[in-house]
């Protein structure tokens, strides 16, 4: 049996012919942009969340971008984010005229503390981006207590739970992605903006629209991201599911454990009280891509996803640390191997995983 690395529509699969009657009642009322369903999904995903408002917006990096606009950075300002992320972390940074400032993270985690933000804090920064990278969850209140806003990246911890409470939730507003391979995955494209500042949700509702707060008067230059119709439909169909799935990727992270896979490679840590709906489980080994070629041959999909960080880009040469070393990211980019989890992965599939990663290390 061959075990993916992602199963995007096994958990989908019972929900088809109520996905299939939403997609032909949006085709039927012919409404496709901010109608019924994007109003209603965004009331519901804030309650899932635990927030007074849910904006949504085309998709998570311009969620990121926007949530920045709406706290007030711009041109002058620095943004802290961790190097160790996917790119658009600190690649929906420079639209808003501001520039990223690398941090490090945590090697067992995969998530920055409060002391590796605080290292890099200057004069200029304005906000920081907490990632709550692989479905973990970041320290936002104790990012926030240096007293700088916090933009949650959310884009892979939809579903996780904290001792605070989701992650959304947890800071001064939060972005979201509804890629199709996220925990909570459209057809398409789709994101969303939560918090519980209502001034800033009006700020974000007017800047995802060109800058209007009614069509006719512009008061700044924003964007042109909305939330479609039938993503918003999809999505209102899935979310109710949303809790199940989290607690089988959460379930399907403990079994590995109890199965010894710890003996074999260092498994991802969970923050104090976090339950994470891991997105990816994520665990690190000396020589990870030779443990991947190896698992492949017995028909287990895995690979590394961050073996450049971010200020390794090409496309971040500017803004790369010039003299501060990212110790813990860079052992988490050379030793990190994404290994099978999906809201519906069997126990028979995690044991084959560990019996082909005992194979390939024993």
């Amino acid at each position: 049996m061959n075990v993916p690395l992602f199963d995007p529509t096994t958990a989908i699969d019972p929900l088809r012919e109520q996905i299939d009657a939403a997609l032909l009642e949006v085709s039927a009322a012919g409404q496709f942009i901010l109608g019924p369903n994007v109003e209603a999904f965004e009331q519901e995903f804030a309650e899932f969340v635990g927030t007074a408002e849910a904006i949504g917006v085309a998709n998570g990096t311009e969620a990121i971008t926007i949530a920045l606009r709406a706290l007030g950075v711009g041109p002058g300002d620095e943004v802290i984010v961790p190097s160790f992320s996917y790119y658009a972390s600190a690649e929906a940074i420079p639209p808003t005229g501001a520039v990223p400032v690398f941090c490090d993270v945590d090697p067992v985690s995969y998530i920055s503390t409060a002391e590796q933000v605080k290292a890099v804090v200057t004069p200029r920064t304005k906000a920081v981006v907490a990632v709550h990278l692989f479905g973990n969850i970041a320290p936002v209140a104790e990012i926030e207590a240096l007293g700088f806003p916090v933009v949650e990246d959310c884009a892979q911890a939809a579903g996780s739970v904290g001792p605070d409470g989701r992650p959304g939730a947890l800071g001064s507003i939060a972005s979201h992605s509804f890629y199709p391979s996220k925990n909570l995955g459209a057809f398409g494209d789709g994101g969303a903006i939560t918090t519980s500042d209502k001034e800033l949700a009006e700020r974000v509702r007017m800047l995802r629209f060109h800058g209007s707060r009614d069509r006719v008067n512009y008061e700044e230059v924003g964007f042109n991201s909305r939330l479609d119709e039938i993503q918003a439909a999809v999505l209102r169909v899935m979310l109710p599911q949303l809790s199940q799935w989290a607690d089988h990727r959460a379930a399907a992270g403990q079994r590995y454990g109890e199965l010894g896979l710890g003996e074999l490679v260092t498994l991802p840590q969970a923050t104090a009280g976090a339950t994470p709906a891991w997105h990816l489980y994520v665990v690190a080994t000396d020589n990870p891509d030779q443990l991947a070629e190896q698992l492949g041959a017995s028909g287990v999909e895995a690979r590394g996803y961050y073996r450049s960080p971010i200020h390794e880009q090409p496309s971040m040469r500017a803004w790369r640390p010039q003299q501060a070393t990212l110790p813990g990211t860079d052992q988490a980019a050379r030793r990190h191997l994404a290994i099978p989890i999906s809201a519906t992965i069997s126990d028979q599939q995690i044991e084959q995983v560990v019996d082909a990663t005992r194979a390939a290390l024993g």
